[in-house]
């Protein structure tokens, strides 16, 4: 039986995810493991990577969006506008986290996290102080017999961006948000980041700073839920904290981030857990190709999405602060949205109006009074 593009994805996150196709590689020099030289190598080997994906073939050369954001004459506005437009293409895209220090006696680091995936980033909207970016996993898998499985489509999450944002939504803690102004909105950018399921994540303001061909975007502090690869395995802290780097490359792009591990108390008190640094590598394929499988998926999918998005715009611009409850009837946000959209892959018979109902209806369930 086939199965859903989401229990695919959440094999991944649970430690499963895909690994490039390749030789096996040797150990590293044993008792030399990057920021901890001194533990024994097996012991912090990598979590995940028991799946195998198909090999990809890298972009040579620079992308067209490296070479216009290269040209001369630029107002600052249109060569920020292009570093973030720069960002959209079809890629093999790492995620990699190592623990820094903990603060707990006779602290041992968690093992680092790695996994890796074919993902589509798509222009949902381009206005002259707006840019939207929608993320996709596209997925080839190879199967016992060496046979390619694919592709397989699951929407990922979304970055907006936004020009002199006056206010955003900052998250609190425990599933709770609210709307702060922005601090020193002029001449930067607000980068407010989706989960799968469209509900906020986190929201930041920061600057593109342009430099000897160097374009770079730094935020400011944030705070923002645990992502999955945390949250499945630690219990000891609720609030990750951390500044982030996106710079333009030739082939793609490079975030970087330096987290702290934050409890936050209902009273207010923080405690420090740790620290980590984590570095997610966009490096532009030109095979296999991704942008198909997405573009047919959204034909069929990307209008509910839109009401899904549009319904969160509305709670987001009415309420000053909200929270959300963690599972609805036994389930996530993001199960419900996507069996529906399962079903208007193979159904295309469901209407509008009830797309925009269950919208509203399943978000709804899941905000607390």
């Amino acid at each position: 039986m086939k199965r859903p593009a989401y229990l695919l994805w959440l094999a991944a996150c649970a430690g499963l995810q895909t690994s490039p196709a390749r030789e096996a590689a040797p150990d590293a020099p044993a008792g030399h493991v990057f920021a901890w030289p001194f533990l024994e190598w097996k012991e912090m080997k990598p979590r995940g990577g028991t799946t195998q994906g198909s090999a990809v073939t890298l972009l040579q050369g620079a992308k067209p969006a490296w070479k216009r954001l290269q040209e001369t004459g630029l107002t600052k506005l249109e060569k920020d506008r292009r570093a973030i437009l720069a960002m959209a293409g079809n890629y093999r895209v790492s995620f990699d986290f190592t623990e820094t220090l903990g603060l707990a006696e006779n602290f041992k680091p968690t093992r680092p996290y790695f996994s890796w995936g074919t993902e589509n980033v798509t222009v949902l909207e381009d206005r002259p102080e707006f840019i939207s970016l929608q993320h996709s996993l596209v997925m080839y898998f190879k199967n016992d017999k060496g046979e390619t499985d694919g592709p397989h489509v699951m929407k990922h999450w979304r970055q907006d961006w936004t020009w002199q944002d006056p206010e955003m939504q900052v998250f609190q803690g425990d599933l709770k948000w609210k709307k702060t102004p922005t601090p020193r909105p002029e001449g930067r950018w607000t980068q407010a980041v989706f989960q799968v399921d469209d509900s906020p994540r986190y929201e930041v303001a920061g600057a593109w700073i342009h430099d000897g061909g160097l374009s770079t975007w730094r935020s400011d502090d944030c705070p923002r839920p645990l992502p999955r690869r945390e949250f499945s395995i630690r219990k000891d802290y609720n609030v990750l904290e951390g500044i982030h780097e996106i710079s333009i490359t030739p082939n793609g792009w490079v975030h970087v981030q330096s987290n702290r591990k934050m409890q936050v108390d209902p009273d207010g008190t923080r405690t420090c857990r740790g620290k980590e640094i984590g570095v997610d590598r966009y490096e532009e394929i030109t095979s296999p190709e991704l942008a198909p499988a997405f573009d047919a998926y959204w034909a069929k999918t990307g209008s509910y999405w839109k009401d899904v998005r549009d319904t969160w715009a509305s709670i987001l611009k009415e309420k000053e602060s909200f929270s959300m409850k963690d599972t609805y009837d036994g389930k996530d946000l993001f199960m419900i949205h996507f069996d529906h959209a399962a079903k208007l892959e193979k159904d295309g018979s469901i209407g509008p109006e009830e797309n925009r109902k269950h919208a509203r209806e399943t978000i709804g369930n899941f905000l607390n009074p």
